[in-house]
């Protein structure tokens, strides 16, 4: 077995730590959404606390906020990009199961694969094999679903959710007016524009901005939010991105799917089917394969 280099040691755990984050998704939203909170309120203030949170941490770690034209440029579409991602995602929850919505955004390693390929960036064999094997991992973990009928534009809002998050990722990837920045600051001002984003959309609607929310338990969902899709995701997929590249990163997102049928079944009681054990362990051999076979 063959050493691995700091990159990966730094790179690999994170990619994880990146997909085990994202896929808590359902587990904050879906009881904010099913109390009858507008998508535009739960993200709204699932940005706005994490920008706060952030905010803090860089005044109390003394960095800079200074950033230049260019930068700001990047950082306004890493945003925006980052803001129709998440927006795709809680619009598809109304038409298709959470789960199934999950999974279906794991296409997006084939679409950075894709997309890296143009830029002239060719993954290895080894990436590639775990890239099909993980994505026939996750359908068949959607098998178990239980879906008799699935609604054709829960799927394409799934998508699209999974194709601006593949954007989001090649840009963190090939940026290199941003590659100075750090990660805490990266993800300071792409949630900072997500939440300008949903103000704007919150004050041309009809809805209130707290309608739905009248408890302790709705505002500890929304900091859950804030916390673990967000900032913690955000920030480890920079540091995954920026250190074994965007391709192996992404692979590694299959723990999105995993978690969120995870917590399906164990919060939530949904029937864990042999298809989902089967999947998730066909997609947990493939990571570790890519893992073991390639290095920085």
């Amino acid at each position: 077995m063959h050493q691995l280099s700091k990159n990966a040691i730094i790179g690999y755990p994170a990619g994880i730590i990146t997909g085990i984050t994202y896929g808590l998704n359902p587990l904050f939203g879906m009881p904010l959404m099913n109390k009858g909170v507008s998508i535009e309120s739960i993200l709204f203030f699932r940005y706005s606390i994490a920008v706060v949170l952030l905010g803090l941490y860089l005044l109390v770690t003394k960095q800079s906020f200074c950033i230049s034209k260019k930068q700001m440029g990047v950082l306004l579409i890493l945003g925006v990009l980052y803001t129709f991602s998440s927006i795709f995602l809680f619009e598809a929850y109304n038409y298709i199961a959470s789960g199934l919505a999950t999974t279906l955004i794991f296409l997006y390693p084939v679409l950075v694969a894709i997309i890296m390929v143009f830029l002239r960036v060719y993954p290895s064999w080894p990436v590639w094999l775990a890239i099909i094997a993980t994505f026939a991992g996750v359908v068949i973990m959607s098998q178990g679903s239980g879906e008799t009928s699935i609604n054709p534009i829960g799927v394409l809002l799934s998508l699209g959710s999974a194709l601006v998050y593949a954007l989001f990722i090649v840009i963190i990837n090939r940026g290199k007016s941003i590659a100075n920045i750090s990660h805490s600051l990266l993800t300071f001002y792409a949630l900072s524009v997500g939440a300008m984003i949903f103000l704007g959309k919150i004050l041309f609607s009809d809805s209130g901005i707290t309608t739905g929310i009248d408890n302790a338990v709705d505002w500890l969902n929304l900091v859950g939010l804030a916390l673990l899709p967000t900032i913690v995701s955000t920030s480890t997929l920079a540091i995954a991105t920026r250190n074994i590249g965007a391709t192996k990163a992404s692979v590694l997102g299959v723990f999105e799917p995993i978690t969120a049928i995870l917590i399906g079944t164990l919060v939530f009681g949904e029937p864990l089917s042999s298809s989902i054990v089967i999947g998730i362990t066909i997609s947990i051999i493939a990571v570790t394969f890519m893992i073991y076979v390639t290095k920085r």
